[in-house]
């Protein structure tokens, strides 16, 4: 049934359906087929006599050991890797565990378990245990020194029969009925905790050890945990209390359990725990030096305790809540399959929450300011109040992660180490033989544990995300220092210097002639442009340098281009363009000499010489066009001569009758030619200065200053903004119902829309050689609205999509195209030339180029008194579909606008809001139109219970209270109609308790003492009058509290979870479901 070789020794052993196992000596064999040797005549002869085929009939493998002990078949056999032990398992049920010697081999024990036919086992290849499989579908562990189970794994409907263990990796495979299933017994994640530069852990052995970041010592053992729970489950977390001394630990025994254990002041050996305080819980971690929080999923409640594992407070955290997290002084963060919230112990309250699915671990980084969400696939960079700054998405699992001193978050997957910046920029740093668990980064060392719980140091190179987090803080005098330092070369840093912005910059790392080239293009660098054009010498790179030049007005660099590439016809026009005679004169004499008759009519007409045009018609025997040149210049002399020469008389001509003016070309009024045409002088920024040594007191070999790394501080536009708090006007005032019931048969006064107060704003210079001020907007700013008015519609998209999950961006075109028009004005200068751009600033105080923003139409105060007045109306007039489109666009305008200040940001959100809102509330009526006319609904039972529920919907959006009465007096009147009573009364009592006065009131009072007599329902609708929910945007059918339900990330509007993926059918721009960082309107 079975056969196994030892692994070291020269043995097989083998399992039959006799009963028996046998343990075989193969030494014979080895010898038989080893490597042949001086034999003399007759032993050859011998061996090639004996019948090889014959294996087990000679001496070549012998029986060495026969076991019996089975009552029946035996089907697997193993050897111990290292021990002279074997296990069987057969159709008796039963797992048994043999001892051989030299000489012998005995039963040692026996497991008993199976309750079916025992199929398959072996030894752990690390551990101290046995793996059996069995046909009552379960896979057994039993501990090889007790010989008692641990663990069982079973399965509802697959017999097993094969197990197989990796080599290596702590991996099985176990086959069974309907394929293979690969598992792992336990977690190999090292439970550790890291305070200052000690880092505590668990190895393998259940002791407590520490690890000193500075020295690189590992101290002995703390503490022995052996005891402490169940041997074979390892802990599950580890929390330090640098205070007292003390740890939690937490492991997954007993449905969870947690142990307090005080650490001695000196590891003395493997000691036993002197004081032991033991609870149950699925996690725990420290809170304050005296107190820690206690998780228990299965009640759903977070214990706070003191140090003598006394209750002093508990609360209910949200519903599913998986785990716990530190969340600062004082404050939990509590995990969800779904969200992340923030809790105020003291205050027992939520203070902060944010949508991200599947977190598993938290770091936070050193300074306490920010932390790393860690998902199976997704890293998620949060501030300490959950506000977030960058996710990304990892293809591989990410195991660990901890953070660089300069915010920078390395983070592990199966195979590589990696970098992301807080902008979400990311990177490879190296890769991994072996997967580790990081634990701290310090310079050039990352610390981690490995899968056996040891400490290692491995090596990295923190170049590339230091460089470029320098760049993005414009910490100048790193950014030197790095290059002058170290040899940071590569086209992925070249790439990411270009795609933000600064040509010049990558050009310090390239050494290839053709990128330098392309990047002193692009950054406008005319020198090392023609330098390395000169090197390479192709004529597609002298044609892309004279396009260049002649755009700055550097004629003579275009001179020389237009010589390398022989263009005799442009280099004229360039002479006669600067007045440069003298070169014009010998462009005629070369193509003269070239016998080119075009180019030199050509370029005899640029000098006003007449002769040399008659002479040249002369020599190709055009005398006709010589003769006619010579005449319409008055050239009577050169005309006679041409007659005789050709032997005809004035007479016989006929001449048109008039010949024309003499052409003669202008002559250039400022000698050009001199020098080059005048460019704007543009400051030198610190980095070009430090190129170029003009930087006083500046050391390459010192570390940069921190006075240099404050100036980059905001560079992520984390800083808070002071903002002007005052709140605008809805627009709708004090009014009673009698005015706001406009189109709805009952008045028709509408609110006049406001005159716009949009301002323009003069240009000011924009500066940067080769980069206009279009992108300098786009470089400048976060804002996907500055991208717009810069032209980069491509990056713009990129930023709506990470922000809001953005997909669909054909109903934004003309609000692309707005904003894209209004940032600039043309003036035309000449008639064949194009207009002069003139950009349009909304900040027109900023001096400083790298500060410039384009100027936004329809700002949020313009929309606030305009577009929103005009949707109110449009409601008011029962204009529905006018209204929506108005709400729709209003979306829109804020989805690419931007703000000045925090407050005037939240003012944007409630806008948001409050335009979702009428947008479904509209739609839902909408939709309750569109079933029909009154009479075809009512002979319809569907239809007309359907009517009733959407006008019952209609109610439920917050929207104004003028604009909410018309909703309940629509649904009130539909109700009472159709002799829904209960329904009607609500409603009726929900319009009284708003208040005001007119006709809608006196209307809800007298349908309330009717409805009162007989208060029931005569159709049965979907509408719960007490239950809180919302309004699909898309079905039209609630979603009750608690229910699962989709969002859209931009304006939150809700969808049942069918709709995830599809567009939002407010927006019309994002995908239903798909988070993002969120809108960003102020920088």
């Amino acid at each position: 049934m079975c056969a196994q070789f030892h692994p070291k020794d020269d043995l097989v052993v083998s399992a039959s359906l006799d009963q028996s196992v046998r343990v075989w000596d193969i030494s014979g064999l080895r010898k038989k087929h080893s490597a042949p040797t001086s034999m003399s005549i007759e032993d050859q002869m011998a061996r090639n006599s004996q019948n090889q085929a014959d294996m087990f009939g000679n001496t070549d493998a012998v029986v060495k050991f026969v076991l019996e002990g089975h009552d029946r078949g035996v089907n697997w056999v193993a050897f111990h890797p290292t021990m002279p032990l074997i296990v069987s398992a057969g159709d008796d049920r039963l797992v048994k565990l043999w001892r051989m010697s030299e000489t012998k081999a005995w039963e040692v024990d026996t497991c008993r378990g199976h309750f079916q036919n025992a199929s398959g086992c072996l030894f752990h290849p690390h551990q101290d245990l046995i793996l059996s499989a069995g046909e009552d579908k379960t896979i057994r562990v039993w501990d090889l020194n007790k010989r008692t189970p641990v663990q069982t794994f079973k399965r509802e409907n697959d017999r097993f029969w094969v197990i197989a263990a990796h080599p290596e990796i702590n991996l099985f495979a176990a086959g069974h009925d309907n394929g293979v299933m690969v598992f792992k017994l336990e977690r190999e994640r090292p439970a550790s905790a890291v305070h200052q530069n000690t880092l505590f852990y668990i190895n393998k052995e259940k002791q407590v050890r520490s690890y000193d970041f500075q020295k690189n010592i590992e101290s002995p053992t703390l503490l022995s945990l052996k005891k402490v729970g169940p041997a074979w489950v390892p802990p599950r977390t580890l929390s330090y209390n640098p205070a007292e001394r003390s740890v939690l630990v937490t492991s997954a025994a007993d449905g969870g359990s947690y142990d307090l254990i005080n650490l001695p002041k000196d590891g003395s050996g493997a000691i036993e725990p002197t004081e032991l305080k033991r609870g149950s819980g699925n996690s725990a971690i420290f809170v304050a030096r005296n107190r820690f929080a206690v998780l228990n999923t299965a009640s759903q409640t977070v214990d706070i305790k003191d140090l003598s594992n006394n209750v002093t407070r508990s609360f209910k955290p949200p519903v599913g809540t998986t785990d716990i997290y530190f969340g600062g002084p004082g404050n939990l963060l509590i995990i969800t399959p779904s969200a992340v919230h923030l809790y105020d112990i003291q205050h027992k309250k939520t203070v902060a929450s944010l949508t991200v699915n599947g977190v598993k671990y938290v770091v936070w980084s050193n300074d306490g300011l920010y932390a790393a969400l860690l998902s199976k696939h997704n890293v998620t960079i949060v501030t300490k109040t959950l506000e977030q700054v960058s996710t990304l998405h990892e293809t591989i699992r990410i195991k660990s992660a901890t953070w660089d001193d300069a915010g920078i978050l390395l983070y592990s997957t199966l195979n590589h180490i990696k970098y992301t910046l807080l902008n979400g920029d990311n990177g490879i740093v190296r890769t991994l033989d072996q997967t580790v668990y990081l634990v701290r980064v310090k310079g050039r060392n990352v610390y981690c544990l490995d899968r056996a719980a040891k400490p290692r140091i491995l090596q990295i190179d923190p170049t590339e995300y230091r460089f470029k987090m320098a760049l993005v803080k414009r910490n100048y005098e790193e950014m030197l220092h790095i290059i002058q330092t170290s040899s940071l070369v590569g086209q992925s840093i070249i790439s990411y210097l270009q795609k933000k912005g600064y040509p010049e910059i990558a050009l310090q790392f390239v050494q290839d002639p053709t990128t330098r080239f392309e990047l002193a293009i692009e950054c406008g660098n005319l020198d090392v442009a023609v330098e390395m054009a000169k090197q390479l010498d192709k004529p597609k790179l002298w044609s892309r340098l004279s396009t260049e030049a002649l755009a700055h007005g550097n004629h003579q660099v275009v001179e020389m281009c237009y010589q390398k590439l022989k263009q005799f016809d442009r280099l004229s026009f360039l002479y006669l363009a600067t007045g440069d005679q003298a070169k014009l004169s010998r462009m005629a004499t070369i193509a003269e000499h070239r016998g080119d008759f075009t180019a030199r009519f050509q370029n005899a007409l640029y000098l006003g010489r007449v002769e040399d045009r008659i002479q040249m018609f002369k020599e190709i025997d055009l005398y006709s066009l010589a003769y006619m040149t010579a005449k319409a210049h008055g050239l009577e002399d050169e005309c006679q001569s041409i007659l005789e020469a050709t032997g005809v008389t004035e007479d016989q001509l006929t001449l048109p009758d008039k010949l024309g003016d003499s052409l003669s070309p202008p002559k250039a009024v400022v000698p050009t030619y001199k020098a080059n045409w005048p460019t704007k002088g543009t400051s030198v920024s610190f980095f070009e200065k430090a190129l170029l040594g003009q930087v006083e007191g500046l050391s390459l070999e010192d570390e940069p200053s921190a006075a240099a790394a404050a100036n980059g501080a905001d560079a992520f536009g984390l800083g808070e903004a002071d903002g002007d708090d005052a709140k605008k006007n809805n627009g709708l005032g004090d009014v009673n119902d009698d005015e706001d019931v406009a189109g709805w048969d009952m008045g028709d006064d509408i609110v006049a829309e406001a005159d716009s107060d949009f301002v323009n704003v003069d240009s000011a210079d924009a500066g940067g050689a080769g980069i206009s001020e279009a992108d300098m907007w786009a470089r400048n700013s976060p804002l996907a609205v500055d991208h717009v008015a810069g032209g980069s519609f491509e990056t713009a998209m990129q930023l709506l999509n990470r922000q809001v999950g953005a997909v669909h961006f054909a109903p934004l075109k003309p609000r692309f195209l707005e904003v894209y028009l209004a940032s600039k004005t043309y003036l035309p200068a000449s008639i064949h030339l194009p207009p002069l751009i003139n950009y349009v600033r909304r900040n027109v105080e900023e001096t400083d180029p790298r500060k410039v923003l384009p100027i936004i139409p329809r700002d949020l105060e313009f929309l606030v008194e305009n577009d929103v007045q005009r949707g109110y109306d449009a409601m008011k007039g029962n204009k529905l579909d006018e209204g929506i489109q108005i709400f729709k666009g209003i979306l829109h305008a804020v989805l690419l606008n931007a703000v000045a200040s925090e407050s005037e940001a939240e003012e944007a959100k409630k806008l948001i809001t409050s335009a979702s809102e009428y947008t479904v509330a509209m739609s839902v009526e909408l939709a309750r139109r569109k079933l029909g006319s009154n009479e075809v609904v009512a002979k319809d039972p569907q239809l007309l219970k359907r009517s009733l529920e959407l006008s019952a919907y209609f109610t439920i959006p917050k929207i104004e209270v003028p604009h909410r009465q018309l909703a309940l007096f629509n649904a009130m009147n539909l109700s009472a109609r159709s002799k829904n009573y209960n329904s009607a009364l609500s409603f009726a009592n929900r319009i009284l308790a708003n208040g005001g006065s007119g006709r809608i009131l006196e209307t809800a009072k007298k349908t309330k003492a009717q409805c009162e007599r007989n208060p029931n329902d005569a159709i049965e609708i979907e509408f719960d009058q007490f239950a809180e929910f919302d309004v699909c945007a898309a079905s039209f059918t609630p979603i009750y509290s608690g229910a699962p339900f989709e969002q859209c990330a931009f304006d939150g509007s809700k969808y049942q979870p069918k709709y995830k993926g599809s567009v939002c059918r407010v927006c019309e721009v994002c995908e239903i479901g798909k988070h993002g960082s969120g809108l960003k309107l102020f920088a």
